[in-house]
């Protein structure tokens, strides 16, 4: 017969808390940072107001607490999961764009892509951007 767990509504305080402790011994900080950083990126997203649903949550500033926590942790993200850097600067990104949309900034281009004229500003693979055009950026060796 194969043994049957109790229910945890049957588990003395102590076996509560030895559950707890062999649970607690799994975890490891780089999951709990990750899970932190993708919870306020999604609340921060939430909090735009932009999600349907979602209107009677705005709150801008909530979301721009949300954008500066996460810009926070990059770079213990970046030195514990190095792995999911990448998604997780491309969350803020558009996080960010939201937050400009739900201040009444451009609206985002559907999909995530960035507007028209974004991409317009974008310069030529080995070409010079619109401010080394202008004069105004100082590069290096140039």
């Amino acid at each position: 017969m194969a043994a049957q767990t109790p229910d945890p509504g049957e588990l003395s305080e102590e076996q509560l808390r030895a559950a707890y402790e062999q649970e607690i011994k799994r975890v490891r900080v780089e999951h709990v940072l990750l899970e932190n950083v993708v919870t306020l990126i999604n609340l921060g997203m939430r909090r735009t107001g932009l999600i349907p649903g979602t209107e009677d949550e705005r709150d801008l500033v909530q979301v721009q607490l949300a954008i500066d926590s996460v810009r926070a942790s990059l770079p213990q993200v970046e030195q514990a999961a190095p792995e999911q850097i990448s998604a997780i600067r491309d969350a803020i990104s558009q996080l960010q764009l939201a937050f400009v949309q739900a201040q009444g900034g451009a609206p985002a281009a559907a999909g995530g892509e960035r507007p028209a004229a974004a991409a317009e500003e974008q310069p030529a693979a080995g070409g010079a951007g619109p401010a080394q055009r202008s004069g105004r950026l100082w590069v290096p060796g140039q």
